[in-house]
């Protein structure tokens, strides 16, 4: 190379080397032709989706806590324990509690399963939660929700100690994570969304999200936690006009409403990452148990246009489990002063 030129000899030829100047603008052309072939209605590559495993990372975060859990035991001879309120006969709830206590088992912490009569009245349920809020062997509580609808849902969870509520969901959780404070706990399924998204590999900072649903106990706590994660954030509902027009402009698509199906693939935006967090029962006579467990997002349809996607089920859910996991882990850990 001759200093004074910027040119390559070879032997044969000469190749010039662009002026330097010209790197960043060719730079700013190449990410704005990607950007525009990714969004092409013409593109062809429909075999490019990415199955984002819950299961697979939902084991490795179970595998950690397992670990500490046992340097725990070792160490100070405790473990975490978890206190259980099951109110009623909702097959749901009793199927969502199996996979929670068989979790726990899993790794090593303690379970205290407190079951009521659907009839039951708040007074009982105050007196069980309290119970364990004051036990010093339990170190998280959750209550299962959704509650009988005479029984006052919100009540019941503010009566959770906060420093005990392990699912995030008191009041005071909640508005420490939207003043972008710490809580003491980040709710288990928000958490989950932004660890599939981080273990993917996905940028948050800057991307455009669109959240569908703002229930208090998932869509409300997603949409605080992506913005501090400093993503851009719509929020929609029931009463969004155009659902379908939103949610193609989103770079990352996140949904927790429990309606089978609702978002069809031309909702999405091609390349877009899609992070379905709903789960509903539909009746399936071809199944042995009568039913199937279907997402808000049409898989189908949606695996032929975005670049990532969590089935269901297997993807969104056993990551929401571990976090409760972590978040009991967590509290131990602060009770005994280890670690």
């Amino acid at each position: 190379m001759h200093p004074q030129t910027d040119t390559l000899e070879f032997d044969e030829y000469r190749l010039k080397l662009p002026d330097p100047n010209m790197i960043p603008r060719l730079w700013r052309f190449y990410n704005r032709l990607q950007t525009h072939l990714r969004s092409s209605p013409f593109s062809t590559d429909v075999n490019t989706c990415a199955i984002i495993d819950g299961k697979s990372i939902a084991n490795d975060i179970k595998s950690s806590v397992a670990d500490e859990i046992n340097k725990m035991k070792n160490c100070i001879g405790k473990c975490p324990g978890l206190g259980i309120v099951l109110v009623g006969q909702r097959h749901d709830s009793h199927t969502f509690i199996r996979l929670k206590l068989r979790a726990c088992h899993e790794v090593g912490i303690a379970t205290f399963l407190k079951q009521l009569p659907e009839d039951c009245s708040q007074d009982e349920v105050y007196h069980v939660v309290s119970k364990l809020n004051d036990d010093p062997d339990v170190h998280g509580v959750i209550v299962q929700l959704p509650l009988p609808r005479h029984l006052n849902e919100d009540k019941v969870v503010e009566f959770v100690s906060p420093e005990k509520d392990v699912d995030g969901l008191h009041p005071l959780n909640i508005g420490m994570l939207a003043m972008g404070r710490d809580p003491f706990f980040i709710p288990c399924a928000p958490k989950a969304c932004i660890e599939l998204l981080l273990r993917q590999g996905i940028e948050i900072t800057g991307s455009r999200v669109v959240v569908l649903g703002k229930s208090k106990i998932s869509g409300l706590p997603i949409s605080l936690l992506l913005q501090s994660h400093l993503a851009t954030v719509s929020t929609l509902h029931a009463f969004t006009d155009n659902p379908e027009h939103v949610t193609r402009q989103a770079d990352i698509v996140v949904s927790d409403v429990g309606n089978p199906n609702v978002v069809r693939g031309h909702w999405l935006k091609p390349g877009a990452i899609v992070i379905d967090m709903g789960a509903t029962q539909v009746k399936d006579s071809s199944r042995q148990c009568g039913f199937r467990i279907t997402g808000d997002v049409c898989y189908e349809e949606a695996n032929k246009v975005v670049s990532a996607i969590t089935p269901v089920p297997g993807g969104a859910g056993p990551v929401t489990i571990s976090m409760l996991l972590s978040n009991t882990l967590e509290s131990a850990k602060r009770a005994f002063r280890f670690g």
